[in-house]
């Protein structure tokens, strides 16, 4: 007896009454709120206003659901569609089911929806969630492990995996009198989960020691991503179309990969920092702009605010005061300190 090997959960839903408690979804929903933590943390660093990620969620999650459901069903039709289909199944996403790639695309159009309303580029929320989206991943590849799903080809190694014969309504039950497949099976889950945890904290050194900006951090994570995405992916045997030899998943993780490594080499730019701008026809309480002018300096952060504030004060045309609204800027040493009335530059 195999004692390293990896069981498998014999459940993956339980009833809180009649409600069912799926631990796929249980994951996914873990998934978003870390990687929702690590990227407020992120943002906030970078001078967003507080909780404004929940603000880009909102659009984000939902949107990158969707999209990863759909890209699962183009790249598997014959599950629902056909001789031995199921096309209301395209529904029950707790069955398993989500593309990874469906996810990003589907996110980045929410994200993108999100940040034209707070008027935010979308280069410094994709920078700002690149480390936090592989954690998000490999807490929600365990949803595929409690399902009994994605594992790989068979193999002799100590740490291979014990997979129930077939999983109903979320428990495990014997075929032909077997509750459990022959053999160890390698753990693709579990390859996936250190891989992503390493893109993660890959992302997060290199960001950290150069200061990405213009969307390269992102880059940098889809790529490192489809280099383990590809290798992993040959090692799955669960039902996928194939072209030229490779499953349809290898290709689109090479595609990708080559997409992300241009866009890295190519696009240049320094790390974004949002600063509260004030609306330049403010002219009320230019004393206080230019005391909290005077403040920030003293903090290393430059606000755009405090000139206009006492440029219009000697008009002497008292106005309501608007909140301040961010706007971005690159995170450039070379500015000087130079002010726009849209933006700044902070030294960090």
């Amino acid at each position: 007896m195999n004692y390293a090997s990896i069981p498998s959960p014999a459940t993956s839903v339980w009833h809180l009454w009649f409600v069912p408690i799926r631990a796929y979804a249980l994951c996914i929903v873990v998934g978003i709120i870390v990687a929702c933590y690590i990227t407020e943390r992120r943002m906030r660093s970078r001078g967003a206003p507080r909780y404004v990620v929940l603000d880009i969620a909102v659009w984000a999650v939902p949107a990158g659901i969707i999209g990863a459901r759909i890209y699962h069903v183009i790249t598997s039709p014959q599950l629902y569609f056909g001789q031995g289909g199921n096309p209301v199944g395209v529904f029950y996403i707790w069955n398993g089911g989500l593309g990874i790639w469906g996810a990003v695309a589907g996110g980045a159009v929410g994200a993108w929806i999100a940040c034209r309303r707070l008027g935010i580029p979308l280069s410094f929320v994709a920078d700002a969630i690149a480390p936090a989206l592989p954690v998000a991943q490999a807490i929600g590849r365990f949803g595929n492990w409690f399902n009994n799903e994605l594992y790989g080809k068979a193999t002799s190694l100590p740490w291979g995996l014990k997979v129930h014969a077939e999983m109903v309504d979320g428990k495990a039950v014997p075929v032909d009198g077997q509750l459990f497949l022959p053999g160890l099976y390698q753990p693709t889950f579990l390859y996936e989960v250190i891989w992503d945890l390493g893109v993660a904290l890959l992302v997060f050194l290199l960001d950290r020691k150069f200061r990405f900006g213009r969307g390269r951090a992102f880059a940098l994570y889809v790529m490192a991503y489809t280099a383990g995405r590809a290798w992993i992916e040959y090692l799955r045997i669960d039902q996928a179309n194939h072209f030229a030899g490779l499953r349809v998943n290898d290709w689109v993780a090479i595609v990708v990969f080559l997409g992300a490594l241009i866009y890295f080499v190519r696009v240049k730019g320094e790390q974004l920092i949002l600063t509260p701008v004030a609306d330049p026809t403010d002219s009320d309480g230019s004393a206080a702009d230019a005391d909290r002018s005077a403040d920030d300096e003293s903090d290393g952060i430059r606000s755009a605010a405090g000139d206009a504030g006492d440029t219009e004060a000697d008009d002497g045309a008292p106005d309501d005061t608007d909140a301040p609204t961010p706007r971005a800027h690159d995170d450039d040493p070379s500015a000087g300190g130079g002010t726009t009335p849209s933006a700044s530059a902070a030294k960090k």
